[in-house]
This record gives C-alpha cells, sequence and structure tokens, in this order.
C-alpha cells in the first residue's frame, strides 16, 4: 500500500513539474511514413525482360525537443525498414535504427549561438546542402555550427566545422587519422550569409570539401555561391550562381560552375514557374573536371522525380563519377483542388551540356543534345491535421543520348516509369508548452 502510494505521489508531483513555468519546455513528437513505389524505369532506363520493382518503405521516427532559458536539445531517433525485411520471428533485423539528429545549443546572448552534434543542414533552397528529407533516411551532419542573428538588420551568418573517423568507438590505437570506404568529406568548413530586404534577399556561401585520397593526403573542393530573390511586380524571380574549384577525390583539378534562373507568376487558378538551370559537365578527353556537384544538396526537389541526375545516380562519359552535366528547361504549376487537396504537375526537359559520343569513343560521331523530357505529378490531400496524403505518378520519354550516358543497356523505347503512394503521420504526442 505505501509502494502504491509514493508512486501515485511521484506521478502527481512530476506532472505539477511539468505544467509550472519553472521548468523546461519539453515537446515529443512521433511521425510514421510509408511509402510504396512502383519503379520500372526509376533513376535509369529498364529493359525488355526486366520486371519492374515494388516495395513498401517505411519511415519511424521520435522527435524529443528540450528547451529551457538559452539552452536547447534535440534527440530523434529513427527506424527505416522495407516491409517484409525480416522475419516475423527473428534475433537480428537488417533495417537502419540509428540518430537521424542529436544535438544541443546555447545561446550565449540573442544574437551568439553554438550548436554542437549531430544536425540536419538546410540552407536556402537545399541546392547545395539539403536535409534531404524525400529519402527516408534523411541526412545530416555531425559538426560544430557557429551563428550569429541580427534581427534588427534582417542578417545571419553561420560558420561550420566538421572532421570526421571511421572507427565505431574510441579506437584502441593511439596514431593515424585515415578515414577510407565512407562516402563523406573528411573535413568541412561553410561559411553562409544571408540577408533579408523589404522586397527580396541574398546569400553568400563559402564550402570547403575536403576528401582524403589514396595515398593519404588531402583533396580540397571549394564550392562559391551567391543565391538571390526579388519581387518584380507580380513576378518572384529567383537565381542562383555556384562555382567550384580545386581538386576532387582522384586528385583531379575541378573548375565547374551552376546557373540557374526561375521566376513564378501567381495567377487566380495556380502559381506558373518557368526554369531555366545549366550545370556544367565534363567531355571526354577533357584535362579537367567540369561536372558541377551538388554534393549534399536535396537534389530529388530540382532534377525530376525519377531521379535520373545526381541522386547518388551516375551520368557522363568521361569516366570515374564525372557527369556529362544538365541543361533543364523546367514548367512547375501546383493546382488547389480543393481546402485540403491540389495536383502539382511539373514539365522538364533535359540535354547534355557536354559532346557525347557513340560507343565512348571521340573519334566516333556524336549524339544530339536532347536527352529527353519528363513529366510530374504530384496528388496532395490533408486527411487531418497531422495526417497527410500523396500520391505520385512520372513519365520519361528517352533519346538515344540518354540511353548512351547511363548505359546498362536500357531500352527507351518502352514506358519508363514510376508512381508512388505515401500517407504521412506526425502527431504532437505531449507537450508542457502553454496553448
Amino acid at each position: 500500500m505505501k509502494k502504491k502510494i509514493l508512486i501515485s505521489a511521484s506521478i502527481s508531483f512530476l506532472m505539477l513539474m511539468l505544467n509550472t513555468e519553472l521548468f523546461a519546455q519539453f515537446t515529443l513528437t512521433g511521425e510514421l511514413r510509408p511509402r510504396s513505389e512502383f519503379r520500372n524505369g526509376f533513376k535509369t532506363l529498364h529493359s525488355e525482360g526486366i520486371d519492374p520493382a515494388f516495395f513498401t518503405e517505411q519511415r519511424t521516427r521520435l522527435y524529443m525537443d528540450f528547451e529551457k532559458e538559452n539552452l536547447s536539445l534535440n534527440i530523434t531517433l529513427q527506424d527505416v525498414r522495407i516491409w517484409g525485411n525480416a522475419n516475423q520471428i527473428y534475433k537480428t533485423d537488417p533495417s537502419l535504427n540509428n540518430l537521424s539528429e542529436g544535438w544541443g545549443r546555447y545561446a550565449f546572448n540573442e544574437k551568439y549561438a553554438i550548436k554542437v552534434g549531430r544536425q540536419a543542414m538546410n540552407y536556402d533552397n537545399a541546392r547545395f546542402l539539403g536535409n534531404l528529407d524525400w529519402a527516408q533516411q534523411g541526412r545530416s551532419h555531425d559538426a560544430v555550427l557557429f551563428t550569429r542573428e541580427n534581427p534588427e538588420k534582417n542578417c545571419s551568418l553561420h560558420l561550420a566545422v566538421a572532421y570526421n573517423q571511421n572507427v565505431p568507438f574510441e579506437p584502441t590505437n593511439i596514431s593515424g587519422t585515415e578515414y577510407f570506404d565512407i562516402n563523406n568529406y573528411k573535413t568541412m568548413i561553410f561559411g553562409w550569409w544571408h540577408k533579408e530586404f523589404e522586397d527580396g534577399k541574398m546569400s553568400l556561401l563559402i564550402h570547403n570539401d575536403g576528401r582524403q585520397t589514396a595515398d593519404t593526403t588531402m583533396a580540397n573542393r571549394q564550392t562559391y555561391s551567391i543565391n538571390g530573390n526579388y519581387k518584380l511586380g507580380e513576378i518572384n524571380l529567383d537565381g542562383e550562381f555556384y562555382y567550384q574549384g580545386g581538386k576532387d577525390v582522384y586528385k583531379e583539378q575541378v573548375s565547374a560552375f551552376l546557373f540557374a534562373i526561375h521566376g513564378t507568376y501567381t495567377t487566380d487558378f495556380t502559381p506558373i514557374t518557368l526554369g531555366f538551370e545549366y550545370a556544367s559537365g565534363t567531355s571526354l578527353g577533357d584535362a579537367k573536371n567540369k561536372s558541377f556537384d551538388p554534393l549534399y544538396g536535396t537534389n530529388h526537389k530540382f532534377y525530376g522525380y525519377m531521379d535520373y541526375f545526381y541522386v547518388g545516380n551516375y551520368h557522363g562519359q568521361a569516366g570515374r563519377s564525372m557527369s556529362s552535366g544538365l541543361i533543364d528547361l523546367h514548367l512547375k504549376t501546383n493546382f488547389k483542388l480543393g481546402e485540403k487537396s491540389g495536383l502539382a504537375a511539373d514539365l522538364h526537359y533535359f540535354a547534355s551540356p557536354a559532346k557525347i559520343y557513340e560507343n565512348r569513343n571521340p573519334n566516333n560521331d556524336t549524339y544530339g543534345s536532347t536527352l529527353g523530357a519528363e513529366i510530374d505529378l504530384v496528388y496532395s490531400l490533408a486527411l487531418a491535421k497531422d495526417v497527410k496524403l500523396n500520391f505520385g505518378y512520372s513519365q520519361m520519354f528517352a533519346s538515344d543520348t540518354m540511353e548512351a550516358i547511363k548505359g546498362g543497356g536500357g531500352d527507351k523505347s518502352l514506358m519508363q516509369n514510376w508512381a508512388w503512394a505515401m500517407i504521412a503521420f506526425k502527431p504532437q504526442l505531449f507537450t508542457t508548452a502553454k496553448e
């Protein structure tokens, strides 16, 4: 009896503490996001006799957020699995169970703060640094981030640094810092400056990506960018320019760039966006690596939803990981079908800025520059505040040039399509915050 009284009193006391202003704010949010996919030419052209793929992948996350005075803490646990990928009675599980984010932030004052730990980085339009939320596992970095915010001048300055090692626990060896067999930087440093104006905004980024080469020396690739947005009457304009220099992991000199410009006009029926993007590429025989690499961006957002380009997906003829670049002329719309539903429709025309040769031989004839066209449709419906449903369908119309840069014996004359359905539950499970 005394034990029951003690437990009851402890629970009552805990609930009392959580509802007083003397204690920190704690929020617990859950997420469950299964997505089924039908892949019949996704990422690359399929060929005759190859059966389409179909599977369901699910992400389950638990977000824990803590705030008290100048301290913030986030711990995000996740499980990513394919339905049926484990026995019903099992002692081993092939799914991904890991820490998506785990960071602490301390604000020295209203302007200066430091954020340390595993964290997602999502800057500007996520072209170069994005959290990759479309992928069930997402993307995060182990880094130290210093921030300076100046609300009076609508200005931000962020500086980050990272140093990576591939040992699972504290190493028993006391020498050596080799970092191999992981597709990641060994060192990373970047600075980001952002300014808000009355009719627009502008950002500057300087990023250094350090990779360890086979002889244990470092190859550093630098990326410089300017990203801007300006409202010109009824049209919203945004543009960006990136330049990359330095060396890649194969110690080859890099000289690459990306240019993009978009204009959005909002009608009474739908916003209409017309965009042009040019990412430089490498041709056979080029002495330098001229392929622009978006590195840590959310590429699924930009280059067509079928992920034929840049999403861990090679396209080129120059060898290694060098791409032939990409020209992307696109038209995007989003129709509002009801209070809680909408239909997004995108049309892409893709072309290669680099020459593509027959049989990958520079002495042979070249193909045309056109790679193909892609149509992407996404239907969205908010079933409830914390429940969203999406259906997607994409179709690729490829050319002979696409067959040449993708390789693998794909057949452009076959139906190349992709369809998916996803439902996302993300309710707030508990919070001490007052309404």
